[in-house]
């Protein structure tokens, strides 16, 4: 059933739990199974041990709840394999439709974010803001996977997926601003939360990144990027973003999440800005 080609990634560890994560996805979801792929910084470059392993799971139909109880116990015997990345497994389970066309009446899908622990859990849209950043949130997944996605199984992106204009990139950028982190303008509870304060710094060179340049980069390209453009007080955040990165046990000063709400805002202000002045064209992803 499968046409793996291994090994998958340069990296022996993350090689041998997904020999293991591949078939038994496959052989849970059967006829259900459409595709399974890599994008992330395993795609692109920038990969590390305090990286995700992103994967996206295609799948023909919207899952059962057998299929959802069988992969929810696949993924708590995955995380019990002895190695550093069995627990940093990042990954979604899609109907093909709704990776083609966004359909936020239709959408439901399972999810799992990395760390001990954690569990593969049903997602679903709530309202017209979590529907429009979500809406931003696949477009990006749908351009990352087509210009970089590594195929584990089944088809290339390319025959599951259209191209995607840097127009409608950018307005994707733009609709996770004011979906995801818009919001934590007057909420800081999830920039206090462990780790979050650097993600939402170097998630802002990226947007920055895609909106100026049309292109995705990997966390570490776009931050490299964005020092080398950026004025004071942003190069200094963003290397603090970088190394905080590395210690996530670590929370923000009060001091720190004030300035990553002012970079919030800035890159809200340059978008906005970029997107006027915007043209369409295939998007291209940047080396790393």
């Amino acid at each position: 059933m499968s046409n793996q080609i291994l090994p998958f990634t340069p990296y022996p560890e993350v090689n041998m739990v997904l020999d293991a994560l591949v078939p038994d996805i496959q052989s849970i979801l059967g006829d259900q199974f459409i595709g399974m792929y890599l994008y992330g910084s395993l795609a692109y470059g920038g990969f590390d041990v305090d990286s995700d392993v992103d994967f996206i799971v295609v799948t023909k139909d919207e899952l059962s709840d057998a299929h959802f109880s069988a992969l929810q116990e696949m993924h708590a015997r995955i995380a019990t394999i002895d190695s550093w990345c069995a627990t940093q497994l990042e990954g979604s389970y899609i109907p093909r439709q709704a990776l083609r066309t966004f359909d936020p009446v239709r959408v439901l899908y399972h999810h799992i974010d990395r760390d001990p622990g954690e569990q593969l859990r049903r997602m679903e849209i709530k309202d017209d803001k979590t529907s429009r950043a979500w809406w931003g949130g696949w477009v990006i997944l749908r351009a990352v996977l087509l210009e970089s996605g590594v195929t584990l199984a089944g088809p290339a992106p390319a025959a599951l997926i259209d191209p995607v204009p840097v127009e409608e990139l950018q307005q994707a950028n733009l609709a996770n601003l004011h979906g995801w982190f818009e919001p934590m303008l007057d909420d800081i509870a999830q920039l206090e939360s462990f780790g979050y304060q650097p993600y939402a710094v170097l998630t802002m060179c990226r947007i920055l990144h895609t909106h100026e340049r049309g292109a995705i980069a990997s966390k570490q390209a776009a931050a490299q990027w964005a020092q080398e453009r950026l004025e004071e007080p942003w190069k200094s955040l963003i290397d603090r973003a970088w190394n905080g990165r590395h210690h996530p046990e670590i929370k923000a000063s009060p001091a720190e999440i004030e300035l990553t709400q002012e970079f919030i805002r800035f890159a809200l202000e340059r978008c906005k800005s970029d997107c006027q002045h915007s043209t369409c064209g295939s998007v291209q992803v940047s080396d790393p």
